[in-house]
């Protein structure tokens, strides 16, 4: 028995302007055959699981590529024919096909990334069985439902079960291999364009979905997944569904679905976020951190590389400047210009540089200009970092050449590369100790969170002005079936 397992995540943010080459999906760009064996084996993803449960059923793998890359703008045209086309070359003569895809991704070349892959995979393959495991964030397509035969999503978010969700669609399709069940799947997508804060599977509407999804599969399915989907894409449809394998036939699949998804629909208003100005964010911050022992945390949610901004954006710093904190530890913020400038400059310099608002933000309407801040360059580092939180463990990051700037009221780790702070070696890794700041401000929604949270006294969301923004407002939707709630009162 011959099995390919593989690997192509990207979440796109049609907004964003960071751009999405081949070079961007993997530290050293995608890896290919033996090496994508490598880079999964042991680790915590998808692509993992499959492996194992492959090499657990003596079956001989295909490897051809692991590829991931940050949440950006629309894959490049070449990227995307690349990746695409060497998964469909290795699909002749497998036995099966397990692939570890996001669900969101629009390419150049393809407005649904993942579903025109699946109809290829289908036509180079036909018969073959094929299995997906996604991110909870997918935004799940008729071609995707309509090419697979498993389809698992992640239960979690932050996403701490990438290798339990591959291990739940692997065993389905080996179960299907072997005769030991045939699954039906089928689908209830809504008119619904969920915010990413209120996706979290710890709390609210989403918790309750997810419970209801759990509860299912131990009564009645085989696997049921809640998508939130990925609002920050400009397509027909970026929106939440609801995805049923059953063993027993397609109607009750159906049935499921559709009653899962009603209770959703009934709680639509409780997946929306409604930010509080910004102003009132960093008044509140300051408020707590009066007598507080650890930092409080401001989540800059507006500017968060994994959704697609660009960390330069400069609007809750200098808020929080405006308002007289001091002590805030601030990274990781991107900007490579100066970078270069703070590092020729030398460790202990007092230098003046423009930092930040450097990338054009003019697809969503925004313009804005660097922020002349004077300091002393503190350290310089080679910006790597192992990640020792629940997310990615164990894996190398790297942000590329890094500078800890002290401005005074704020110490700013200035990165080469946009950097998710998925641990404290983000900050670590150029010399600054989180524990020791009054204020965290940290360019995320919710990754940071497991990491940074036990070490904080209270977390603040803070909502800037840039393209990951939970103001739908600030984003010219054209291509959205609508109505649609909440853009349509629905």
């Amino acid at each position: 028995m011959k099995v390919l397992v593989a690997r192509l995540n990207h979440e796109t943010n049609t907004f964003s302007p960071v751009p999405t080459p081949l070079a961007a999906f993997g530290p050293d760009g995608p890896t290919f055959g033996e090496q994508a064996y490598k880079d999964n084996k042991g680790m915590r993803t998808a692509m993992s699981a499959f492996i194992d449960l492959a090499e657990k059923a003596g079956a001989t793998l295909a490897t051809p590529v692991s590829a991931s890359a940050n949440p950006s703008g629309p894959v490049d045209a070449g990227a995307y024919t690349t990746l695409t086309q060497c998964i469909v070359d290795a699909a002749p003569g497998c036995d099966a096909i397990l692939l570890d895809l996001h669900g969101a991704m629009v390419a150049e070349n393809s407005v649904d990334g993942e579903g025109d892959l699946l109809v290829r995979l289908r036509a180079a393959a036909p018969g073959v069985p094929i299995g997906v495991a996604l991110d909870l964030h997918a935004n799940v397509t008729p071609a995707m439902v309509g090419n697979a035969d498993v389809i698992v999503g992640f239960k979690t978010y932050p996403h701490v079960d990438m290798y339990e969700t591959g291990e739940h669609a692997g065993r389905l399709l080996f179960d299907l291999l072997a005769g030991r069940s045939k699954p039906a799947l089928r689908w209830h997508p809504l008119p619904l364009m969920a915010h990413t804060l209120r996706s979290a599977s710890f709390t609210g509407a989403m918790q309750r979905a997810i419970e209801a999804a759990c509860a299912a599969e131990k009564s009645e399915s085989l696997a049921v997944s809640i998508f939130a989907g990925f609002s920050l894409s400009d397509i027909e449809a970026p929106c939440m569904s609801v995805v049923v394998v059953d063993a027993q036939s397609p109607e009750r699949a159906q049935a499921t679905a559709d009653r899962i998804a009603g209770r959703m629909w009934e709680e639509r208003e409780a997946f929306v976020y409604r930010s509080e100005p910004l102003a009132q964010s960093v008044a509140r911050a300051k408020r707590i951190a009066d007598g507080a022992t650890r930092p409080v945390l401001l989540l800059d949610h507006g500017d968060n590389c994994m959704s697609g901004g660009s960390c330069d954006t400069m609007d809750v710093l200098q808020e929080a400047l405006a308002q007289g904190l001091h002590g805030i530890g601030v990274g990781p913020l991107c900007d490579p210009q100066a970078v270069a400038e703070l590092i020729a400059a030398g460790e202990g310099a007092q230098v003046t540089v423009a930092l930040g608002n450097k990338v054009s933000l003019e697809g969503i309407g925004l313009a804005k200009t660097p922020v002349q801040l004077t300091g002393t360059v503190r350290a310089i580092s080679n910006g790597e970092y192992v990640i020792t939180g629940p997310t990615y463990t164990g894996q190398r990051s790297s942000m590329g050449r890094t500078v800890l700037f002290d401005i005074g009221a704020a110490r700013i780790v200035v990165t080469e590369r946009t950097q998710e702070p998925w641990d404290i070696g983000v900050f670590e890794c150029a010399g600054l100790d989180p524990r020791n700041e009054r204020f965290l401000l940290l360019k995320s929604r919710m990754y940071c969170r497991p990491v940074f949270e036990p070490l904080s006294a209270a977390l603040v969301e803070c909502d800037s002005p840039g393209v990951t923004s939970s103001d739908y407002s600030l984003f010219p939707f054209g291509k959205v079936r609508r109505p649609v709630f909440p853009l349509d009162a629905i």
